[in-house]
């Protein structure tokens, strides 16, 4: 039975490191700051030596974040970091690498979200009423659709829009949406 290697020295401070960095960067962690990682995981470092360090991580895994590496991407970028002048050893890389592969979909996640507009539509509820009462005696009696929407970000509170459409108007939405959707066809159709 085969045993796995001990982790390089100094690896759980740096994965340490990796792990406040993606809380700081894309899990939206607040009151993650310099001064606490570096109190916490390398007390003994001083602090330019520290910065040093967490500037170059970050822009390690910042790198690796924004073009979702696969693992044949990840061996070559970190292989072309620890040759670079000033890049990073090889356990680091090593550390690096274990890190990615257990927090990649949750930093990609993290990223789509993040990278969405304000809102997304959660939920849409219609119902058709007749108009009881108008300001023009011919509109009484007509249908009118009410169509609620439910908006909202992850994480946080609803917000709903309700709108009311005459048979015109439900009509005019209708080819909207049609457009929507014949022009994301056109998009997703392969040649």
């Amino acid at each position: 039975m085969a045993t796995e290697p001990a982790p390089p020295e100094g690896s759980k401070p740096l994965s340490g490191l990796l792990s406040g960095i993606a809380q700081a960067t894309y899990y939206g962690t607040a009151g993650i700051t310099e001064e606490l990682l570096r109190g916490q995981l390398y007390p003994e470092a001083a602090p330019e030596e520290f910065r040093a360090l967490l500037t170059k991580l970050t822009a390690a895994l910042k790198s690796i974040a924004s073009a979702d590496m696969d693992l044949n991407q990840l061996e070559a970028f970190l292989t072309a970091q620890t040759k670079k002048q000033g890049g990073i050893t090889a356990d680091q890389a090593a550390v690096i690498a274990k890190f990615w592969k257990s927090h990649r979909t949750k930093i990609r996640e993290s990223l789509i979200n993040q990278s969405r507009w304000d809102n997304t539509l959660r939920n849409v509820n219609w119902r058709v009423d007749l108009k009881s009462q108008s300001r023009h005696i011919d509109q009484i009696n007509t249908p009118v659709a009410i169509v609620e929407m439910e908006l909202g970000k992850n994480g946080k509170e609803s917000d709903f829009l309700c709108l009311e459409f005459d048979e015109a108007r439900v009509n005019q939405m209708l080819k909207k949406l049609s457009e929507i959707e014949e022009s994301i066809s056109t998009l997703t159709q392969t040649t």
